[in-house]
């Protein structure tokens, strides 16, 4: 007997949101992806910026897509905002590229904010959040919505953890204890196996998102979690979600 309710197929590309604090690399992080599946899938670019579109201007000058792949949104407010509060002017470029260019994927790159900026479910598929490793590396362990409940972590900058006197195993063993089991990619430009691990990760985003086995979730701050409130064995697990 056929499913009743069989999974459909969506008719749009993956959305893709990349979210950090500012310096923390999302912008060579697009790059870089755009490098790697340029060839593989049709793709496009937004970027959010208070008052300028430096970071479109950035990766049209690294040439990674064609220009007109690559939009910019001036938000004139927090970035924070215009991706999870008021998503209008991104969601409408967004719809613009789709129309133009039908790619199999939109990259949606976040201004810098903080460590509680996430995505609306709204605007993005799915989301990545991006640290530094020279940020510290008691960063992943103080978590924050975007750090523990994003789809994907990313450790960047791995390279530079001897000179910033960062232990990287442990803060990669810190942020995957934060997020309890969900994915952390510790990446670095010049480690071909951390980059194929993070290209593969996206390709299933966007294979998952084919199929329409991908279903967007909350990470915001009022997104339902659970905890521990006892010190005994067994403890008080139970959900909060929002009133």
């Amino acid at each position: 007997m056929p499913d009743p309710s069989p999974a459909q197929s969506p008719t749009r590309g993956l959305r893709l949101g990349v979210c950090g604090p500012v310096g923390t690399g999302k912008s060579s992080l697009i790059a870089l992806l755009c490098r790697e599946l340029a060839e593989r899938m049709s793709l496009a670019v937004v970027t959010n910026d208070i008052y300028t579109d430096e970071d479109a201007r950035f990766l049209r000058a690294s040439g990674v897509l064609a220009a007109d792949r690559i939009r910019a949104v001036e938000t004139g407010a927090c970035p924070h905002t215009a991706i999870r509060d008021d998503i209008t002017a991104n969601l409408l470029t967004v719809e613009e590229l789709e129309e133009e260019f039908a790619p199999d994927l939109v990259l949606i790159e976040s201004g810098g904010d903080n460590l509680t900026a996430t995505f609306s479910p709204a605007l993005v598929d799915t989301q990545v959040f991006v640290l530094d490793i020279a940020g510290g590396g008691d960063v992943a362990r103080k978590g924050g919505p975007g750090i523990e409940r994003a789809d994907l972590l990313v450790v960047n900058k791995t390279d530079l953890a001897p000179h910033v006197g960062v232990d990287r195993d442990r803060m990669v063993a810190d942020a995957e204890a934060a997020r309890h089991g969900r994915s952390v990619i510790a990446l670095s430009r010049t480690d071909r196996a951390s980059v194929a691990a993070l290209t593969a990760w996206v390709t299933a985003e966007v294979a998952r998102h084919r199929a329409g086995d991908l279903v967007p979730t909350d990470p915001g701050p009022m997104a339902p979690h659970s905890h521990d409130h006892s010190p005994g064995p067994a403890g008080r697990d139970h959900d909060h979600a929002p009133a």
